[in-house]
């Protein structure tokens, strides 16, 4: 007849196998390769560029925002230069973006933004949102836009009459925030 041990002594044998195995393993890793530092430190590497820059690239900044353009909070719309501003109320522009514009532009001065209208079909068939109004020409609203699947417009018939601006998505966002009713655009050349 055989004598069982008591399970106390399976679990102090089960232990102290387990502390003897990870003792062994220590022991191996200890023995293993080890990082070690570089016996000369690295060199400076020359530059091509004559006059070095202590500071980071930056990515390329917007044009500045056209004189005559107004003062305060507004939008700015460069006809020539494809372009709209955000300006805060410290005359400083918080956002630029270039845009797509219609057949039909608007004559340079200043409006309001009137109705706004959170989506809708562009008279290109283009399914639109954050229309944004704030002229009319010859029978045509000018307003802004942009694209619900983020797409620029292909090139306008040149006899079609459409007075939509549009921007790119993200820009359609932004425009649409700060353009509240009542907004100022200024129109430039």
């Amino acid at each position: 007849m055989s004598a069982r041990l008591p399970s106390w002594a399976w679990v102090t044998g089960l232990t102290t196998g387990a502390i003897a195995v990870v003792a062994v393993l220590g022991v191996q890793a200890d023995q293993g390769t080890k990082p070690v530092a570089a016996a000369t430190p690295p060199k400076a590497t020359a530059t091509a560029d004559p006059k070095p820059s202590a500071a980071p690239s930056k990515k390329p900044t917007a044009p500045a925002v056209p004189a005559d353009s107004g003062t305060g909070r507004r939008i700015v719309y460069s006809l020539g230069q494809k372009r709209v501003w955000l300006v805060d109320a410290s005359d400083v522009a918080r956002s630029s973006f270039p845009v797509w514009p219609g057949t039909v532009a608007p004559d340079p001065g200043s409006y309001t933004i009137g109705t706004r209208t959170e989506a809708t079909t562009g008279s290109d068939g283009v399914p639109v949102e954050h229309i944004m109004y704030f002229a009319q020409k010859s029978g045509v609203f000018v307003a802004f836009s942009n694209a619900v699947d983020g797409s620029s417009p292909p090139p306008a018939d040149p006899g079609a009459r459409t007075g939509g601006i549009r921007v790119a998505k993200q820009d359609g966002k932004a425009l649409w925030t700060f353009g509240t009713a009542g907004t100022t655009v200024h129109v430039v050349e």
